[in-house]
């Protein structure tokens, strides 16, 4: 593909593929020519924000053939990220997925060796890592400025946050940590240099959903909904790294606890926090605490739109693979695992 032409994208699940849409669509180099869901009428209503016009696709493998499609936004529930991706990478377009990877560790593994094997782009779409604060922080820790890291605490809690809109939230292989704690999971690991993830121990559980309570907003679905909820609304853990690092991890869909979204970084020379971003070392004897207003630039889902094409029209490096969702997926499975069988979990990470 000529580095002048525009990557024809179709974007599949008007759910958070609405945002990674709009990122890809207002790239310059970028351009959403189909949409794909089971829903007619959502897809008509997000085509109406979009430029040009677009293909409504009902059928994902009808879409696949299309070779007008250069490439392929992922945004379903997480039961089928696979089994779209891997029919997107056997028509040869290039994919993008959003997180998590998959339902389970298995299915991931088996994503990301077909696509790689491929040779298409395939990527993550990872809001959190591409945001700025995120962005800043991994950068002073490639430059050295937080030392070793030796440690971290990263959660992600919702008082009442339940999601109500589908049912694959609440679906096995579904749930709080697969939905929320990916995000922090992600973009501390990212942050810390990717250390390789060695064991897990964790607790998990399910003490709100399954009775129709802490639903988003503080909403109670029908009965028929929440009877069927079969996954986790919580999920914390423990996670070593084979450089002596410790990760402390927890996801929250509900609690009687205020709302948090927080990363912590411990560092050697200085250490961190991701919101407000702030860095507290020392200087000169003395406690330096630095809050950090970073300047206008692109948010999370350009940035990550910016890579992707670029990867595609240019040939450029991207830097969050498939193969990072599948470590994450490891990461987290362990750690559900473990909160099964209440014994640590080792992880044979997929690193090189």
């Amino acid at each position: 593909m000529a580095s002048d032409k525009k990557v024809r994208v179709c974007v599949v699940g008007m759910g958070i593929g609405r945002s990674n849409g709009r990122a890809l669509s207002g790239n310059p180099r970028g351009e959403v020519v189909a949409l794909c869901d089971l829903r007619e009428d959502a897809m008509k209503d997000f085509a109406k924000e979009l430029p040009g016009e677009q293909k409504l696709y009902t059928d994902y493998k009808e879409m696949c053939r299309d070779p007008e499609i250069d490439a392929v936004f992922v945004g379903t529930p997480n039961q089928w990220h696979v089994p779209v991706a891997r029919e997107v990478v056997r028509n040869d377009k290039h994919v993008i997925v959003t997180k998590p990877l998959a339902d389970s560790e298995d299915a991931a593994r088996t994503l990301v060796e077909e696509a790689d094997a491929s040779g298409v782009v395939n990527m993550m779409s990872l809001g959190t890592r591409y945001g700025a604060s995120c962005q800043h922080l991994g950068k002073l820790g490639r430059d050295g400025f937080f030392g070793d890291f030796y440690y971290a605490r990263a959660r992600s809690v919702r008082r009442n946050g339940i999601p109500d809109w589908s049912m694959g939230f609440i679906s096995e292989g579904g749930g709080a940590f697969r939905d929320m704690g990916v995000h922090v999971l992600d973009a501390v690991w990212w942050m810390m240099g990717m250390p390789r993830p060695i064991s897990a121990v964790g607790v998990a559980g399910a003490h709100f959903g399954q009775h129709g309570n802490g639903y988003w907003d503080g909403r109670q679905p029908a009965e028929e909904f929440y009877s069927k909820f079969a996954a986790d609304d919580f999920g914390c853990g423990f996670i070593r790294f084979d450089n002596g690092i410790g990760l402390q991890i927890e996801s929250f869909w509900a609690s009687h606890q205020p709302g948090a979204f927080q990363i912590e970084l411990f560092g050697t020379e200085a250490g961190a926090k991701l919101s407000p971003l702030t860095l507290y070392s020392m200087d000169d004897g003395a406690e330096a605490d630095t809050e950090i207003k970073l300047p206008k630039q692109l948010e999370g889902f350009d940035l990550m739109a910016e890579e992707f094409i670029g990867a595609i029209l240019d040939g450029t490096e991207f830097h969050a693979p498939l193969q990072h969702g599948l470590v994450v997926q490891q990461m987290m499975e362990a750690v559900l695992r473990s909160g099964e069988t209440g014994v640590e979990e080792r992880i044979d990470a997929a690193m090189e």
